[in-house]
Parts: C-alpha cells; sequence; structure tokens
C-alpha cells in the first residue's frame, strides 16, 4: 500500500512537470521524500537523509540561484546520511569506488569552464554524490541502480546549471530522482546487515 502511494505520487508529480502544472508540483514533489519516511517507519540514517531530500526539493521549487544553492546544500545533507547508512550496512566495494571517482573527475573536468560561480558547490556536493553511489553498491542491485539513478539525475541538473539543455530534461530528472529514492529506500529496507561488518564498522 505504501509503495502504491508513493509510485501514484511520484507518476502525478513527472505529470506536473511534463504539463508545467506549478499548482501541481508543489503539492506532489514536496511529498515523495515523506511517503518514504512513512514506509521506512523508524527513525535513523535513512529517515534522515530522506528529511534532507524533502528540505532540498521544496528549495528547488523556488527560482534563483540563492535556492539552488540552498537546494544543493540539503541534499549534500542527504547523500552524507545515505552514505553513512550504506557504509554501516555493507563493506565497500573498492571497484565501485574506483569506477564512480573516474566519472565525478571526467564530469567535473567536462564542465568546469561553464559552471562559473557553482564550480566549488557542484565539485563538493558531486564528490558527495559519486561516493554515495559507489557505497550503494555493497548494499543490493536494487540500491545500487537507485544510487547510479540519483547520480544521472542531478549529473542532469548540473549539465542545465552549466547552460547545456536537454530535450525534456525536467521530465527525465524527476523521474529518475523519483525512481533513485525508490529503489534506494526499498532495495535499502530489503537488505540484512552484514553482522559481522557492522560489528567489526
Amino acid at each position: 500500500m505504501k509503495r502504491k502511494v508513493f509510485i501514484a505520487v511520484a507518476i502525478l508529480e513527472v505529470i506536473a512537470v511534463a504539463a508545467d502544472w506549478p499548482a501541481l508540483q508543489w503539492l506532489t514533489k514536496p511529498l515523495l521524500a515523506p511517503l518514504l519516511i512513512w514506509y521506512v517507519g523508524e527513525r535513523n540514517r535513512l529517515s534522515a537523509a530522506l528529511a534532507f531530500a524533502f528540505l532540498g526539493d521544496v528549495a528547488l521549487l523556488l527560482d534563483g540561484r540563492p535556492a539552488f544553492l540552498a537546494g544543493m546544500l540539503f541534499f549534500l545533507g542527504a547523500q552524507l546520511c545515505f552514505l553513512t547508512a550504506f557504509l554501516r550496512r555493507a563493506r565497500p566495494r573498492v571497484p565501485a569506488f574506483a569506477a564512480y571517482a573516474i566519472v565525478w573527475a571526467a564530469v567535473n573536468a567536462l564542465l568546469w569552464s561553464r559552471l562559473g560561480a557553482l564550480r566549488l558547490p557542484i565539485l563538493i556536493y558531486s564528490l558527495a554524490l559519486a561516493a554515495m553511489a559507489a557505497a550503494a553498491v555493497g548494499v543490493s542491485r536494487r540500491t545500487a541502480l537507485g544510487g547510479a539513478l540519483f547520480l544521472l539525475s542531478d549529473l542532469m541538473i548540473g549539465v542545465g546549471a552549466a547552460g547545456l539543455h536537454l530535450p525534456a530534461s525536467g521530465v527525465l530528472i524527476m523521474t529518475t530522482y523519483a525512481a533513485a529514492l525508490y529503489l534506494i529506500v526499498t532495495g535499502f529496507a530489503a537488505r540484512k546487515p552484514d553482522v559481522a561488518y557492522a560489528h567489526s564498522a
């Protein structure tokens, strides 16, 4: 039931973005993370990450650079909470961290000259994002896919911030973001902790 409610709201949010209905976006987007907190059902690092995501979603509904930077700061908190949750749940996979480090370096190098004053904030945020996606690989396949989709979603936002606009970018960003949250949370909830690793961490 909880999953179905999230999926229904996510579909309405994508429709709102596609149709450019701001009122519906204000109704649906801020519900995404809280619905998953309801699914998680307990206070932990995962629910803390989702609380930060909620604040970031609200900030990014506003226009202007201050709102964009505030949203990035809130999502930085989300990525750090996700990262610590994943590292406490499962042993990190070194090849995954190496691969995502290469992606992080390559993307920042390609966009660097176009980002202007956003260079340093995006550099820092994207490092936390890449680390989160790498750590997700150790949790489960579903969570790993969610981490990859989160990175893809925010990559498209970064491309837009660099002045490069992709066709239907709003719909693609929101679709991959909603799917990322869903896969991260459901994959994490389904994965039992590695008891031996958890005691040694």
